[in-house]
């Protein structure tokens, strides 16, 4: 969005993507391996009536520069708290469909 909002507002957005991650504490000194490592993949969205953002239909549209900057966002927020984040992959909008519809589908077997 151009505009900012506020914690809890509603918006319609339209999927452009999904970043995949993990993150963790980091490694563990003694074993040289990955500890307490966890999936937290981050869902891209331009809001539906964003004039500005009307031809963004995948996250590859937003360009190179700019995913760049919202990677090392997720790293440099995560390092921040003292987690390791590490992006796996970019995946456009039907991956990020597909990964909603499995955490609904998980979040109901609950």
């Amino acid at each position: 969005m151009d505009e900012p909002a506020f914690p809890g507002c509603v918006l319609k957005c339209r999927l452009i993507g999904i970043i995949e991650g993990e993150q963790g504490k980091g490694k563990d000194k003694d074993k040289d391996k990955d500890k307490d490592k966890e999936r937290n993949d981050r869902i891209a969205a331009v809001e539906k009536e964003n004039h500005s953002f009307a031809d963004i239909k995948h996250i590859d549209d937003m360009g190179k520069q700019f995913l760049r900057e919202l990677e090392e966002f997720f790293v440099n927020y995560h390092e921040l708290s003292g987690k390791q984040y590490r992006v796996i992959d970019v995946r456009g909008p039907k991956q990020a469909r597909k990964r909603i519809e499995d955490g609904i589908r998980a979040a109901r077997r609950r």
